[in-house]
């Protein structure tokens, strides 16, 4: 069983039965998160998708108060270094595949967007999720899909800086998931839009499920 909370914007916790997994937790100066980051006391590992500070959000100082493990991108860790985050706290990958650490496997995709950006998956009871980070639409999540399968796809659909529901509609199609999730909307008034409009335009075999913050959906 995989449980998936989400926490406003592109924040995620994913909980597997040995390890709980955040993703972009952006909660302090978030309008809309579920949670404050002195709520979070535990995590193994922090998943950030790109350096910029909605999606950074509060990793250094969980991962300082937590000992939970960065997983990004090489450049985060210079950005932690100067935020007094211990050298070892720091996992520095690169785009390319899924690598076992402890009972959940891990790995950064490509995304188009800036800021040193990736997509991020996680791998653990039996499950596969994919979160698209901020990105425009590339034909190459048909790949993601084929390779990892995912039983969850987390895509944008805020606009103006990431897909818009019309272009998050095409990616959930490609990809192909069994749920999609949208996320990375609302928060801002530059990406209001309406999560509805996302689900009337997905086709194909996925069934979108749409959330607000701080609910959970699990995966049996």
């Amino acid at each position: 069983m995989v449980t998936l909370k989400w926490l406003g914007h592109a924040a995620w916790m994913l909980k597997f039965s040995k390890a709980t997994v955040l993703i972009d937790p952006f909660l302090t100066d978030n309008p809309n998160a579920a949670m404050k980051e002195s709520d979070i006391l535990k995590a193994d590992f922090i998943m950030v998708t790109h350096n910029h500070m909605d999606h950074v959000g509060d990793a250094f100082t969980i991962s300082k108060r937590t000992g939970a493990k960065i997983v990004g991108m090489f450049e985060l860790s210079s950005m932690g270094a100067e935020h007094g985050v211990p050298q070892e706290n720091f996992i520095g990958m690169n785009k390319g595949n899924l690598t076992q650490f402890g009972e959940v496997s891990m790995g950064l995709t490509h995304a188009d967007h800036s800021g040193n950006e990736c997509g991020a998956l996680v791998s653990g009871d039996g499950k596969t999720i994919y979160h698209a980070g901020d990105t425009a639409l590339f034909g190459d999540m048909k790949l993601i899909g084929e390779l990892y399968h995912p039983d969850v796809a987390l895509l944008p659909i805020g606009g103006f800086f990431t897909m818009s529901p019309k272009e998050a509609a095409v990616a959930a199609k490609l990809v192909s998931a069994k749920y999609t999730i949208p996320m990375h909307f609302n928060t801002f008034p530059p990406i209001k839009q309406d999560p509805e409009k996302f689900k009337a335009l997905v086709t194909g075999g996925t069934t979108v499920k749409v959330m607000k913050p701080g609910e959970e959906f699990t995966l049996q």
